[in-house]
């Protein structure tokens, strides 16, 4: 019905047994703007529309998600969001509910012949807290009443992208992982980056250029340092139990 809210009632439990809503309307970035809005939640009208455009707006479940990867027909570019019982945040996951969802997801990957083209970014959104010991680079420096780094009203030194005020980084550091064939093995990489660095390295590989009007992509460090694109893909698949986190026999 037309101006009817979505229901979206699907439920999983956790670990401890507590049963979660799958969606999470404040974790979906992409049904805030227009060009990606999908707010009925329609399903894409074909498997074969997946990663092309039509009434779901290039926004699907997992499971459509898995179904196209059964059959070998992925998108180039996925963004993966796990059901809320398994995210990993406070109140109602857990390390181990996130663990059941990325090393399943990995496996499943790493058992397919889309493999040895496949690079997958795992990244957080929350620091838990103020507790990074390194001042973090201030990038974006920001001046207004609801900034206070530096003193009332001031966070870092110079003028902002864009001119966009209340946008001051960089803030405590994240892990991200890249999980790939090409990936450098056993490496740390000391490049200052931020989440919008996988938005420079889609842009870069398939030449889009910067998405402008202030974007953080302008400003992002490149994710390259962490592959070896000259000698590598060769390395093996490592699956793991997702119950315990260990290598599977």
């Amino acid at each position: 019905m037309t101006g009817t809210p979505a229901v979206c009632g699907a439920t999983t439990d956790n670990l401890g047994g507590v049963s979660q809503t799958d969606y999470s309307a404040h974790h979906e970035p992409f049904q805030y703007y227009a060009t990606t809005a999908n707010l009925h939640h329609l399903p894409p009208s074909s498997r074969k529309m997946i990663g092309r455009t039509d009434q779901a707006n290039h926004q699907y479940d997992l499971s459509d998600f898995f179904d196209v990867f059964a059959v070998g027909q992925l998108p180039n570019v996925s963004f993966l969001k796990a059901k809320r019982a398994q995210d990993g945040h406070a109140g109602y996951s857990s390390p181990l509910d996130e663990q059941l969802f990325i090393v399943r997801t990995l496996n499943k990957l790493q058992e397919s012949p889309l493999w040895s083209s496949t690079a997958v970014f795992l990244t957080y959104d929350d620091s838990d807290g103020w507790y990074d010991h390194v001042m973090p680079v201030i990038i974006n420096p920001s001046a207004t009443a609801s900034d206070a780094l530096n003193g009332p009203g001031v966070c870092g030194n110079g003028s902002p992208l864009a001119g966009l005020q209340g946008r001051c980084g960089y803030g405590p550091r994240l892990p991200m992982l890249v999980i790939s064939p090409w990936a450098k093995a056993n490496f740390a990489d000391s490049t200052l980056t931020d989440q919008s660095s996988i938005i420079r390295f889609i842009e870069d590989n398939w030449s889009l250029g910067r998405i402008g009007g202030g974007s953080y992509d302008a400003l992002a460090g490149p994710l390259t340092n962490m592959f070896d694109f000259q000698s590598g893909g060769k390395n093996p698949p490592l699956t793991l139990n997702p119950i315990t986190g260990e290598p599977r026999e």
